[in-house]
């Protein structure tokens, strides 16, 4: 019994010890990014999105559409900017 006391000693001391250490690298590396992330500018406004240039065929708006999508996912686009320029797209 008491090898079995001691193995799971051993065993708690050690996944301790790897927490531990986890949670300050953890915490290191949200500080660096942190400060990276204050040093560099914030854009308030987001660029506006290259002109679309008008759609000869259905291919062409559906790969205009689906760039659209993407520049929205990631961030680039808000919601208004988005339908604005699906609007145009759709219209063209």
């Amino acid at each position: 019994m008491p090898g079995l006391v001691r193995g799971v000693a051993r065993t708690a001391v050690i996944a301790g010890t790897a927490t531990a250490v986890s949670n300050r690298v953890s915490r290191r590396q949200a500080n660096r990014w942190a400060d990276q992330g204050a040093a560099e500018p914030a854009y308030e406004e987001a660029p506006p999105p290259p002109p679309a240039p008008a759609a000869s065929s259905t291919d062409d708006t559906l790969a205009q559409l689906k760039e659209l999508g993407e520049l929205k996912a990631a961030g680039i686009l808000t919601e208004a900017e988005f339908e604005a320029q699906k609007a145009k797209i759709l219209a063209g």
